[in-house]
């Protein structure tokens, strides 16, 4: 247990000492129009913010995000099963690939995954 909170707090500790350390070393500039401008990149601020876009696109990029965060829900439990057999946590990765393979057939049958077409 006390092995725990030491590790925690050093995690806590180096985390600020980090950040204190970027917010010190950082270059603070003369704020300027083209900084403070909501579009920096290229874009035109004196045209219209509402273009429209496709939203077949921003389907395929949600579920991009979707199956993202899934993929990184399936590292511990591979390494659970890793370390030792656990029939638990296996059904359970089991389990969750199925949800995750049901929910890709789905989404390919709505044609979402179609964004091209």
């Amino acid at each position: 247990m006390l092995s725990y909170l030491v590790s925690s707090l050093t995690a806590v500790i180096i985390s600020f000492l980090v950040m204190f350390i970027a917010w010190s070393l950082a270059k603070r500039s003369v704020t300027d129009r083209e900084k403070s401008s909501p579009f920096e990149c290229g874009f035109d601020p004196m045209g219209s913010a509402r273009l429209p876009f496709s939203l077949r696109f921003f389907l395929l990029a949600v579920i991009f995000l979707i199956f993202d965060v899934e993929i990184v829900l399936l590292f511990p439990p591979v390494t659970k099963i890793a370390s030792g057999f656990d029939t638990y946590a296996f059904v359970s990765l089991i389990s969750f690939l199925l949800i995750l393979t049901v929910g890709l057939f789905h989404e390919w049958n709505e044609g979402s995954l179609d964004w091209m077409a």
